[in-house]
């Protein structure tokens, strides 16, 4: 009798989920701020380091600029270009569990870096304006490999806000923050490294 009553019960469960139609995988937070991204699709802007900046670290001296390049329902591409650098994309994609960011980096013929395709998933909601994304363990993997297990401890942030957006990378000693300038688009960049 309990085992037919446990059936029973997982059998109502299932039709009435099942009558729901599709699931839904994901949360407002984070499809409005996939959106936010999105609406600046096609569009340059300009950044300044405003914290973890020093003289010769190779960003600080450099003309930043990010630029939304390609965008679906699904996944945003956004190149950041430093100076005459033009090796890094930013990749946000929909997993139906979250979102995953990853760091495309490409020599100037467009091959592959050795270190690339790091990044993280969020693990939370997080915010319409905000989502964070700590090291995964491929990242973790490829920075032990490397030989700068320190980066092990990465979490990259990304703010949007009507005048700005901003990246942010995090971790024990180091927090280096680019904001960019969301009121005043700029020329578009060339194309980023490894695509057409």
């Amino acid at each position: 009798m309990k085992i037919f009553t446990a059936i029973s019960g997982a059998l109502g469960l299932l039709l009435s989920t099942s009558s729901l139609g599709a699931f839904t995988t994901s949360v407002p937070e984070q499809d409005a701020f996939f959106d936010l991204i999105r609406a600046h699709c096609g569009k340059a802007y300009q950044g300044t380091v405003v914290s973890g900046g020093r003289a010769g670290d190779g960003f600080s001296d450099q003309r930043l600029v990010m630029h939304v390049r390609e965008c679906t329902d699904d996944q945003i591409k956004i190149p950041f270009h430093v100076g005459d650098n033009h090796s890094r994309t930013w990749i946000l994609t929909k997993t139906g569990a979250g979102i995953l960011l990853k760091h495309d980096h490409r020599h100037k013929d467009g091959s592959n870096d050795e270190s690339t395709m790091y990044g993280g998933h969020t693990l939370h909601r997080g915010w319409a304006n905000a989502q964070s994304f700590p090291a995964d363990d491929y990242s973790k993997d490829l920075f032990t490999r490397l030989g700068f297990p320190q980066s092990n401890g990465n979490t990259w942030h990304m703010y949007i806000y009507p005048e700005v957006f901003t990246y942010q990378l995090t971790r024990e000693g180091r927090d280096f923050k680019v904001d960019f300038d969301l009121t005043q688009p700029v020329d578009l960049p060339p194309v980023p490294w490894g695509y057409q």
